[in-house]
């Protein structure tokens, strides 16, 4: 998906193999990645924030896992579990405060993982469904 902050910057997820989440500069032609980050797990979605610069990435192998991302720095915010199979799926909340994931384990998880005060509080929550 295209950063709703840096206008052109686009961030794409990579396979099994690739592991990786590549940032691109799609007014300059995007031939060559800006920066990549391997994640060491397979990279099922991208989605950016609407409210920081923040992205959020689901996994599948090896680890199942939610990540929440600071952009650029690329510093892990949070390492969100509970899917105990690839996470396939992910929406953002219109709001773009809150996600819901679904996985190959059948379940769907809502998360608060964009929420301000949440951050300043003590990290990304499940919300109760």
């Amino acid at each position: 998906p295209i950063s709703p902050h840096q206008h052109g910057l686009l961030a794409s997820g990579g396979g099994t193999t690739d592991r990786s989440i590549r940032f691109w500069n799609t007014l300059m032609g995007g031939r060559q990645a800006l920066q990549c980050i391997d994640t060491n797990s397979q990279v099922c979605n991208v989605a950016w924030s609407k409210n920081a610069n923040e992205l959020v990435s689901t996994h599948g192998y090896s680890q199942n896992l939610v990540i929440l991302w600071k952009y650029p720095s690329m510093g892990q915010l949070a390492k969100l579990t509970g899917h105990s199979m690839r996470v396939l799926y992910l929406g953002v909340s219109p709001d773009g405060q809150s996600i819901v994931t679904g996985a190959g384990d059948e379940t769907l998880r809502f998360w608060d993982v964009f929420n301000k005060a949440c951050h300043q509080r003590k990290g990304p929550t499940v919300l109760d469904a």
